[in-house]
């Protein structure tokens, strides 16, 4: 290993056969030698893609400045719950600040509960020396943002570290800082272990209240990773950069000059457009916070649908035909996690994925579970979610980080080959364990539909006689309850109404799809149109035109009022589910089981549904 640094006072460069010995270090509370501001890396770690990679997303590293992370002391949703955080336990915040705004916490405002507390460099939120100053002590746990930074200088500055050791003597000049190469603990999982497990002051009881002996497990991303097969060495093996933060295609350097005189590492750069899952945040920071790099981030969200696709795979088991004199009595679906940790992972309040399955014939919906219908889930009795969800268990508080001591429930999906661990095992009856005792990555769920009575649209022609059906695999995060939890229960600031408005602004909180199976399928069934439906008359089915009789339903009457609500579900394998934890308001929204005959020569269809 090679480390090269500036020799300060010499136009020459000097190179050191070994890195400089770092003395035993601790988790890092505060630096003799500051994190250089994120604009001067912009010099050097900003510029167009080479020729190679020139229809290629960016792999310049200060295309890190569109991600969530270099955004996170922005994210308004943060601060909201970080001001119900304080009011609950006072001066226990300081740990949120330290995983958002480092610099801010190693600068000491970490006690600050209100983004107008930070200074603008704090903004920069998880800046590039935080990852690039970092190592590894050897005895310092993940987790906490307990990060030890090297703060030895050589030669007048702190070292950063990368994947190049710039050793080339006829390469182009080196960098005008010092460089350690790190090919071990940078590019581990272990490396982003160390925000990415977090643990609260409390400790974690059981169902009756007793103490499990273990501090609360509020996110365990990534000793999910740990215990999962991508954590073993052999085929499936793989770190959490490796999908977050992917290889460059071709070629390619880490810096300006390097890239122009096109002297690149084959293999060694990686993309830094961290992605995840929250697009929309990103959306609301670029719209709200005059700081934010807007032109990265619209890259960065450009991304995010191709990358959610690798997130899980759905496998559903259509009928080949539908008789709507019969229903359907079996739509099988499979969800298989593909990541390398739960799916969902990581903060659970107010987060939900759920399942959603419509048919539709004409385009009118016959038959649904869980339809989003752009404001709220619909909740049936068949409706399939996967969210964690906790409580203080004594009052059943929910949605207040630090309260929480309980898990009431966990059915997001395991990581292929999950081992057994009271940590990361999900909480319910949902998942049994496979014959190797891991826990299946995978879930099945079934669907059935009770005969329903549809109107032939146009009953001389059989040839349009088919029936769309749709599965959509969809996570929302930030339900709009979350959402009005965050500013009703603000005492301290106006953090929640401000959220609030900025989602509300934004057009609402609304779903990322993680998958999707279409297809159209035979239907028979339909019944024929009373005398008079279709005749193009705006009349009550009598055939004279007139505007009704008064009926304003069918000889049956009644109706069918979907209830839904953006945060209750139902387990049908584990009894009740709430989403987001909290008290949601149901509305109706589902069409009538049966419709006027006026409607129907407006509409040309009449239809009864069920949701089975």
């Amino acid at each position: 290993m090679t480390s090269v640094f500036v020799c300060v006072g010499l136009s020459a460069l000097c190179f050191s056969s070994a890195p400089p010995q770092v003395a035993h270090a601790t988790p890092t509370e505060s630096l003799q030698n500051p994190l250089t501001l994120d604009f001067m890396c912009s010099g050097c770690h900003e510029y167009e893609n080479n020729a190679l990679a020139i229809d290629l997303p960016p792999h310049a590293p200060a295309a890190y400045f569109g991600t969530l992370m270099a955004n996170a002391a922005r994210d308004p949703v943060f601060w909201a719950g970080v001001a119900l955080a304080s009011d609950d336990y006072p001066g226990e915040t300081e740990d949120c600040v330290r995983c958002h705004s480092p610099r801010a916490f190693l600068e000491g405002r970490g006690d600050a509960i209100a983004v107008d507390e930070l200074l603008p460099p704090d903004l920069d939120s998880v800046s590039c020396e935080v990852c690039h100053r970092a190592i590894d002590d050897g005895e310092t746990p993940p987790g906490n943002a307990r990060y030890v930074l090297d703060d030895v200088l050589v030669d007048g500055q702190p070292p950063r570290r990368g994947p190049w050791d710039y050793s080339d003597p006829n390469g182009p000049e080196l960098p005008p800082h010092p460089i350690i190469q790190d090919l071990d603990f940078l590019p581990s999982s272990r490396m982003c272990g160390t925000c990415h497990d977090v643990s609260t002051g409390r400790g974690r009881v059981d169902d009756q209240g007793a103490s499990m002996g273990v501090p609360f497990n509020e996110q365990r991303t990534y000793s999910e990773w740990l215990g999962s097969a991508y954590a073993q060495p052999g085929d499936d093996a793989r770190t959490c950069q490796d999908c977050h933060m992917a290889t460059v295609e071709v070629p390619a350097a880490g810096c300006l000059e390097y890239e122009n005189l096109s002297h690149h590492d084959d293999g060694s750069a990686r993309r830094h457009l961290i992605l995840g899952a929250n697009k929309q945040a990103l959306q609301v920071i670029a719209d709200n916070s005059p700081g934010a790099k807007a032109n990265a981030i619209d890259v960065a969200i450009s991304l995010y649908d191709d990358f959610l696709a690798t997130a899980a795979t759905l496998d559903v088991e259509f009928p080949a035909a539908v008789d709507l004199a019969v229903g359907v009595d079996a739509l099988a679906v499979r969800v298989t996690n593909e990541t390398g940790h739960k799916l969902p992972s990581g903060y659970s309040e107010g987060r939900v994925m759920w399942l959603e399955v419509t048919a539709s014939y004409a385009g009118e919906l016959v038959w649904s579970s869980g339809l989003w219908d752009g404001e709220s889930i619909e909740s049936d009795d068949q409706l399939r979610t996967y969210e964690g969800v906790a409580e203080r268990w004594s009052d059943g508080t929910r949605n207040h980080l630090l309260l929480n001591d309980h898990w009431v429930l966990d059915t997001r999906i395991p990581a292929k080959g999950a081992v057994q661990n009271l940590e990361t095992d999900p909480v319910g009856d949902r998942y049994t364990l496979l014959p190797d005792d891991t826990w299946p990555n995978y879930d099945d769920h079934s669907y059935s539909f009770a005969p329903a009575s549809v109107v032939d649209v146009t009953p001389d022609d059989a040839s349009d006689d088919e029936l769309e059906l749709s599965v959509r695999l969809l996570y929302l995060i930030n339900t709009p309850s979350y959402l009005d939890q965050l500013r009703d229960d603000n005492d301290v600031n106006d953090a929640g109404q401000a959220v609030h408005d900025m989602y509300m602004d934004d057009g609402g909180p609304q779903p990322v799809v993680l998958g999707a199976a279409t297809v159209t399928v035979p239907l028979t069934g339909l019944e024929q149109p009373e005398p008079g439906d279709g005749d193009g008359d705006p009349g009550d089915g009598d055939g004279d035109g007139d505007p009704g009789d008064g009926d304003s339903g069918d000889s049956e009457g009644g109706s069918d009022s979907g209830a839904t609500t953006d945060a209750t579900s139902t387990d049908s394998a584990g009894g009740s589910e709430e989403g987001s934890g909290c008290s949601c308001s149901t509305r109706d929204s589902g069409p009538p089981l049966s419709v006027g005959l006026l409607s129907l020569v407006l509409l040309g269809l009449r239809r009864r549904r069920s949701r089975g």
